[in-house]
């Protein structure tokens, strides 16, 4: 008794649907492209103002289905950007400071170096009008 009759005698194939439905999935992909390419080159001819509506709307429909799969991909990508950055402004932080820091001591070096000018300047006036 062959087991993929069920007991029948009638020679029928035994159906086998996953491979089917993988066939129609890989088909479905094909026959969708067809369809986008097809009424692309329709609205090229009518209009080619209609071209990005029309990409977005085939954008608007793949994107519940490969959305996931690329924000799976995209996530270490994301995280490493931010940490980067986070690190980037972090040391520009510190070299700013550093620097505010070393403005600061010049301005104050050359305050210093004015007072000192003046008073030197005042200092011998004085003693010039003394004499």
């Amino acid at each position: 008794m062959n087991p993929n009759t069920n007991g029948s005698s009638h020679d029928t194939a035994f159906h086998h649907d996953a491979p089917e439905q993988d066939s129609e999935e890989g088909g479905g992909i094909n026959k969708t492209v067809a369809v986008v390419a097809v009424v692309a080159v329709g609205a090229a001819v009518f209009e080619a103002a209609l071209l990005p509506g029309l990409a977005l709307g085939v954008a608007a429909v793949a994107a519940p289905k490969y959305l996931p799969k690329l924000a799976g991909a995209l996530n270490p990508l994301f995280k490493s950007t931010v940490r980067g950055t986070y690190k980037f402004a972090q040391k520009s932080r510190e070299m700013f400071a550093e620097a505010h820091e070393q403005v600061n001591d010049i301005v104050a070096e050359v305050k210093a170096e004015s007072q000192a000018q003046e008073g030197k300047a005042a200092a011998e006036s004085r003693a010039s009008s003394a004499a």
